[in-house]
C-alpha cells in the first residue's frame, strides 16, 4: 500500500487527499464517497472541501497517472478534502473501515505539518510545546499497540 503521506498534496495553499484516494483508503468507491458528501453539503463547508478547477485538475493529471476523460475515466471534477473534510467523510461514510482509516489520514495530517514546521529556537512557545507533548503521546500509543511477548 502507497503510504499515505505521499497522496497528500497542497493546492490552494492547503494539504489535501483527493477524493479518489480517499475513498481507497476508506474502502468504498468514489461514487458512494461523493455521493455521500453531496447528501451531507452542509457538513463540508469550503474549508474542509473544494472542488477542483478544469486546470487544477489538468496539472494534476501531470502528476498522477489517471485517464483521459471521454475515454473511461471519471466525467466530474475530483474533490479535495482537508484534513478536518477527511475525518467528515469518514463520519458520513458510516463503515468501520472508514472510521478506522480515519485515525491513519489524520496521523499523516499532523506527520506532515510537522515536518513542514521545523523546530528552531525562533518556534512559537506553543508549536514547541505542542510538538513536545505530541511526540510524547504517540510514543506512548505506539508502545501501547504492539503486543507484548510472552
Amino acid at each position: 500500500m502507497v503510504p499515505i503521506e505521499s497522496r497528500i498534496t497542497i493546492l490552494r495553499h492547503q494539504k489535501v487527499i483527493l477524493d479518489t484516494a480517499l475513498a481507497e483508503l476508506y474502502g468504498v468507491p468514489v461514487k458512494r464517497l461523493n455521493q455521500q458528501v453531496n447528501r451531507n453539503r452542509e457538513r463540508f463547508p469550503s474549508d474542509f472541501m473544494f472542488q477542483l478547477t478544469a486546470r487544477e485538475f489538468a496539472a494534476l493529471r501531470l502528476q498522477f497517472a489517471t485517464s483521459k476523460i471521454g475515454r473511461g475515466g471519471r466525467r466530474s471534477l475530483p474533490y479535495a478534502f482537508t484534513e478536518h473534510g477527511a475525518i467528515m467523510a469518514a463520519t458520513v461514510l458510516n463503515s468501520d473501515q472508514a472510521v478506522e482509516m480515519s485515525v491513519f489520514v489524520v496521523r499523516a495530517f499532523v506527520r506532515l505539518r510537522v515536518r513542514c514546521w521545523p523546530q528552531t529556537e525562533n518556534s512559537p512557545p506553543g508549536l514547541r510545546n505542542w510538538r513536545s507533548a505530541w511526540r510524547r503521546t504517540t510514543a506512548r500509543s505506539r508502545k501501547s499497540s504492539t503486543p507484548s511477548e510472552s
